[in-house]
């Protein structure tokens, strides 16, 4: 006999399946996962996984860096955070989407409903459905806890890898703090420019926007009155001193920034560039700048003018731990021997500087990049190769008095002058030939 009870277990068993609803669309989450994937899963940069992404709205994709990059910049406390509620490491793209979960409750203030439910949302729609129940009860705590699961720890450290920590020595701290920041943008103005309004003047007369300020919309960029640099990337470039009338060389020069800074300061400049896409790129931003430079696509290492030149600017390849306020990504992207394999190809470039100067002509040898085997070790050792040091006079860090070090070195980094925004990590010195 069939009872009421299991007429209505056979109807339920034979009623279809409602299908799941399906997760909506959210090309900023999707987008950013897949940006911190690519650092977590494949040590690819940042940068390379926005550029391979579909064609989307510039407000999604600008969220969608935004919320990467803050994942990344905090990723040592997030993980930290998740740790005790965790009984087993999930797999990687799981972590990925839980660490994007806490960045949202705890750095983004996104509201817990929200932030909750887009992580669930996306793992449903990338196939990672079976974890959804996980991300809900572990963010819901992290929502509920989060300011407790916070205190006591020292997120400085935790958020740059051992290696970085110990390289940085004394200036750890302060430049772990420097990293919390997301960048302003810095605009260097062609000479004789109005800047756009709502800028702030820095020292050496850079002007300072706030973070997120998308620089295609201020006043003046179509006509080309300005272009994008950070306040510390302006200075290698003025390191040359006077240089109108000037033969000099920039090498490694794409986007093109001390390119102009050059040329608009009345020298004669070669710019060298060996990936021809980068060096479209310098084209089109000195078109728009409105100055002019002859431009080769070479290997700087085996290029050389048909004379001599008075001068070389060689802003070198190298680790960019300098820019991590921008590209949180290459905290961890780079291994040490990254550094030792870019600190060989520095050697080879400033030996090849040398041979592209006349006597007594001078080289200003930068980096952007934090770390000493790239910046005061490689000039030790071309001191060994025909080379001398000139120290940096103090009028040329008139401005910026910090950055001179009493070597004679120009050196920054991202916790100087927190309270204006920071800068960006450089290194520079200036070297003659012998």
């Amino acid at each position: 006999m069939t009872t009421a009870k299991n007429l209505a277990r056979i109807m339920t068993q034979s009623r279809p399946r409602r299908p799941a609803r399906p997760s909506p669309a959210d090309p900023t989450r999707d987008i950013a996962f897949d940006i911190v994937c690519g650092v977590v899963e494949h040590r690819r940069m940042l940068e390379t996984t926005l550029e391979r992404a579909p064609d989307t709205d510039p407000r999604d994709r600008a969220s969608a860096h935004r919320l990467a990059a803050t994942t990344l910049r905090h990723m040592g406390t997030s993980g930290e955070v998740l740790a005790p509620l965790l009984r087993r490491e999930p797999p990687a793209p799981v972590r990925v989407a839980l660490l994007m979960g806490v960045t949202q409750l705890l750095f983004l203030d996104v509201p817990p409903h929200a932030a909750v439910g887009t992580i669930v949302d996306m793992l449903r729609r990338r196939g990672l459905a079976p974890f959804a129940g996980l991300a809900n009860a572990v963010l819901r705590r992290v929502a509920k806890d989060g300011q407790a699961l916070l205190d006591g720890l020292d997120q400085s450290r935790l958020d740059v890898p051992a290696w970085l920590w110990s390289a940085w020595g004394a200036r750890a701290r302060a430049i772990a703090k420097g990293l919390h920041r997301e960048a302003p943008l810095d605009l260097t103005l062609r000479p004789g420019a109005t800047a756009p309004e709502g800028g702030i003047v820095m020292p050496g007369g850079s002007v300072r926007y706030p973070a997120g300020t998308r620089v295609t919309t201020l006043e003046g960029f179509e006509a080309g009155t300005f272009w994008v640099q950070d306040m510390a990337a302006a200075v290698p470039a003025r390191l040359l001193g006077d240089v109108a009338g000037q033969r000099v060389v920039d090498l490694c020069a794409a986007p093109g920034g001390k390119t102009a800074q050059l040329a608009a300061a009345g020298a004669s400049v070669i710019a060298v560039e060996r990936e021809a896409g980068r060096m479209a790129r310098l084209r089109e931003n000195l078109a728009r700048i409105g100055v002019s430079a002859e431009t080769v696509v070479a290997d700087a290492e085996s290029w050389r003018p048909e004379t001599p030149v008075d001068a070389v600017l060689l802003d070198a390849p190298c680790s960019a731990t300098g820019t991590l306020r921008r590209h949180p990504d290459v905290l961890w992207v780079k291994r040490p021997r990254d550094v030792t394999a870019l600190a060989a190809g520095q050697d080879r470039l400033i030996d090849a500087a040398r041979d592209m100067l006349r006597p007594g002509g001078v080289l200003v040898y930068a980096v952007c990049s934090l770390q000493d085997e790239e910046g005061p070790d490689r000039v030790r050792a071309a001191l060994t190769r025909g080379w001398r040091c000139e120290p940096i006079g103090a009028d040329m860090l008139a401005d910026l008095p910090e950055a001179l070090t009493p070597e004679g070195w120009y050196r920054t980094h991202p916790g100087m002058r927190p309270d204006e925004g920071g800068m960006d990590g450089f290194f520079a010195a200036r070297l003659i030939r012998i």
